[in-house]
């Protein structure tokens, strides 16, 4: 079993959440909430209004999520889901666990799906802490 970090339209209550719930798909498990250690440029640049977190560790905000443990034919799932390695890369980040009043509850390392490609006028682009489809 791998953790993954989710930090947009995978989380729960976001439009693609039923992915992970699908058993076709392999399995995932929901274990906590959590934030980036570092932090990310987590950005909207799209008309289609996703969210891309780039691999620009020390820039923008510590980003904050889910993790998951997911076992190997989620993970193979997420790589095609994230059309990685060709769209997003896969690599390993520091995050902090969140307790329910969101103190620390120690550091976990988890996989997290981040923009490849981008182009420059993203990195000028306001960044976010947090992803929600529903809010402007």
């Amino acid at each position: 079993m791998t953790h993954v970090f989710l930090y947009g339209t995978l989380k729960k209550g976001q439009p693609n959440h039923p992915e992970l719930l699908n058993s076709d798909n392999g399995q995932a498990e929901f274990i906590t909430c959590a934030q980036t250690v570092d932090k990310y440029p987590l950005v909207i640049a799209t008309k289609d209004k996703y969210p891309f977190l780039l691999n620009l560790p020390g820039s923008g905000h510590r980003v904050y999520g889910e993790i998951y443990r997911v076992d190997q034919k989620m993970l193979e799932f997420l790589d095609d889901f994230e059309e990685c390695p060709d769209l997003y890369q896969r690599t390993s980040i520091q995050l902090e666990i969140l307790k329910e009043n969101e103190e620390s509850g120690g550091v976990e390392e988890a996989f997290v799906y981040s923009k490849i490609n981008y182009k420059a006028d993203w990195l000028h682009k306001p960044t976010y802490k947090r992803y929600d489809t529903n809010s402007d």
